[in-house]
């Protein structure tokens, strides 16, 4: 055998023992039957938040975009899951309005940021979740909890999942300094 075969098989080898090595590590995922001691994602429903408490949100999420460069589409809904407030920020592309307020909406009917679909579809490979009606499976829903009630959510849209979420996340941080 010569040395660029056996290199390849060496390499092909390395490969083979690291994928095997990776599925190892995966912890399995939860099982559906499993039946939990406590209702998840189960706070009430509380007063829906204003309109002006929705527009501070929104300011903090446009300072928190402006801060980080990225254009932004920005919705919150009440407790109802009914738009109070959006802004579209300049560049920000078109079709992500209708995904903000969808991630938003989601967020506050079903109590639980939008990430926690994501999670079910591909971490979890529970692909039914996906069937549901009014899901979104990507990050960038956070609802909105005060004194243990969901008072609506946010929902960001324009960048990766990832960069909406962390829009979102600011500016319900910003819900609990400005108080009720």
């Amino acid at each position: 055998m010569n040395r660029t075969a056996l290199r390849s098989l060496f390499v092909a080898a390395g490969l083979l023992t690291s994928s095997v090595l990776l599925q190892a590590q995966q912890p399995a995922p939860p099982s559906l039957d499993a039946i939990p001691e406590k209702m998840p994602f189960s706070e009430p429903y509380g007063t829906p938040i204003s309109a002006q408490r929705a527009q501070s949100l929104i300011q903090a999420a446009l300072a928190e975009s402006t801060k980080k460069g990225w254009a932004m589409n920005v919705a919150v809904v009440d407790s109802g899951a009914n738009l109070v407030a959006f802004l579209r920020m300049d560049g920000a592309q078109l079709a992500s309005i209708a995904i903000a307020e969808h991630k938003a909406r989601a967020s506050a009917k079903f109590r639980r940021p939008t990430k926690a679909f994501e999670d079910a579809i591909q971490k979890n490979d529970f692909k039914y979740v996906a069937t549901l009606d009014d899901i979104v499976a990507s990050r960038g829903g956070i609802p909105l909890i005060e004194n243990g009630k969901v008072i609506g959510a946010i929902g960001c849209s324009g960048g990766t999942g990832s960069q909406d979420e962390a829009i979102c996340t600011a500016a319900a941080g910003s819900l609990a300094k400005s108080g009720p």
